[in-house]
C-alpha cells in the first residue's frame, strides 16, 4: 500500500514517529488518534497500517460524520438479500471488507449511542452480525479511531460511552498542531512546492524572506491542510517564480496583524488593517519585520540584511521604498 509522505523534522514530530513505530508493530487492537482539524490524523492512520504486519491487508476508512445514523448498521455490518424492500443484493459491509487489516473510524464521536454500543461488542468479540442474519461473522481487525475533540469531556457530557472510551484509550497518539512544530512549516512548504511544481508544471524556487516571518507568526488554525491549500492557491492564481508577500490572502494578513498570536516575542506586532488597502497593510507589515530585525541586530545593516536573507544594498533599497530612515 502506497501512502502520502509524512513530513516534519521537529522534535515533537520525531517523538510522534517513534511512538507510531512502537504502536504499529504492537499487538494493539485499538488505537486512538487525537489532533486538531488538518493535522493529518488520516495520514497517521495510513502510516500505522503501512508499518504494521497488516500492511498487505485492506485499509478501510470510514468517516463517521458522513453516514446517517439509520444507515450506519448497513454500511458497516452489511445486510442479507431481502432484508427489507429494495434490498435486492447482499452487502457484506465495511467491517468485513477490512478483515485481516485495519478499519479507520474518523470522527468517532459522531457515532450515535446505539452505534457506539455495537462497536463495543465488535471490539470485544471481533465478530458481528449482518442486518437480517442470525449468524455471526468472525473477523480479525485492528481499529484506529480519530477525533479532534476531547473524548473524556464527551464522556462527561454523556455524549460518548465510557466503556467505549476506555477500550479506545489504551493506546493513544497526539498529533501536535502546526503552530507547535517549530520550523516544520518551512519543511512542509518545500515539500508542497515540489509537489505542486510537478503537478502544475511550474518551477517555483522558494519564497521571499518576509514570507518566513509571516509563516512563523501565523497560528495556522487549519494546520497542515491550510498551509497546503494556501500554497496550491498560489500555484493556481499567481505567475511569479517564488512565493511573495503579495500572494498572501488579506484574510491571513488581517488575522495575523490583529494579534492572532499575541505575546509572541518574535511577532512583527499588531497592525490594524481593517481600514487599509492590502498594499498599505503589506508595507506596514514589512516595515515591522525590518524594524524588529534591526532591533535584534542593534541597528547594524549588514547583520540585519543577513538575518532577512538580503544584500545590504537590497535592504537599503527596501527601507527607502518604505520611507524608513
Amino acid at each position: 500500500m502506497q501512502t502520502r509522505e509524512f513530513v516534519g523534522d521537529s522534535s515533537t514530530m520525531q517523538e510522534v514517529r517513534k511512538l507510531m513505530r512502537r504502536v504499529a508493530s504492537s499487538k494493539a487492537r485499538a488505537i486512538l488518534i487525537y489532533g486538531e482539524t488538518g493535522t493529518g490524523k488520516g495520514l497517521v492512520a495510513e502510516k500505522l497500517h503501512e508499518q504494521s504486519s497488516r500492511a498487505r491487508k485492506p485499509f478501510v476508512e470510514v468517516n463517521c460524520a458522513s453516514i446517517p445514523g439509520d444507515l450506519f448498521d448497513q454500511e458497516l455490518y452489511g445486510q442479507v438479500k431481502g432484508t427489507f424492500t429494495g434490498a435486492i443484493l447482499r452487502n457484506n459491509g465495511l467491517v468485513n471488507a477490512a478483515n485481516g487489516g485495519t478499519l479507520f473510524l474518523d470522527e468517532i464521536p459522531e457515532l450515535n449511542r446505539r452505534a457506539q454500543t455495537k462497536l463495543v461488542g465488535l471490539l470485544d468479540r471481533q465478530r458481528f452480525r449482518r442486518t437480517g442474519s442470525v449468524n455471526d461473522v468472525e473477523v480479525d481487525i485492528r481499529f484506529i479511531c480519530a477525533t479532534n475533540r476531547i473524548l473524556f469531556q464527551e464522556v462527561k457530557n454523556e455524549k460518548f460511552r465510557n466503556d467505549l472510551y476506555f477500550r479506545l484509550q489504551v493506546v493513544s497518539i497526539n498529533i501536535p498542531p502546526l503552530r507547535d512544530r517549530g520550523d516544520d512549516c518551512f519543511v512542509l512548504t518545500e515539500h508542497f512546492i515540489k509537489k505542486f511544481n510537478h503537478l502544475y508544471g511550474r518551477a517555483i524556487k522558494g519564497w521571499e524572506p518576509a514570507i518566513a516571518e509571516i509563516f512563523r507568526a501565523f497560528h495556522w488554525p487549519g494546520n497542515v491542510r491550510e498551509l497546503e491549500n494556501l500554497l496550491e492557491r498560489i500555484f493556481v492564481l499567481e505567475t511569479d517564480d517564488r512565493i511573495l508577500v503579495k500572494h498572501i490572502p488579506p484574510r491571513i494578513m488581517r488575522e495575523l496583524e490583529s494579534g492572532a498570536r499575541t505575546g509572541m516575542s518574535d511577532s512583527p506586532g499588531d497592525i490594524n488593517v481593517q481600514d487599509k488597502s492590502f498594499q498599505d497593510a503589506t508595507s506596514e507589515f514589512q516595515t515591522k519585520i525590518i524594524q524588529n530585525a534591526l532591533t535584534r541586530n542593534n541597528g547594524k545593516l549588514s547583520d540585519t540584511a543577513n538575518t532577512l536573507g538580503l544584500s545590504r544594498h537590497a535592504l537599503r533599497h527596501q527601507m527607502n521604498k518604505l520611507h524608513m530612515r
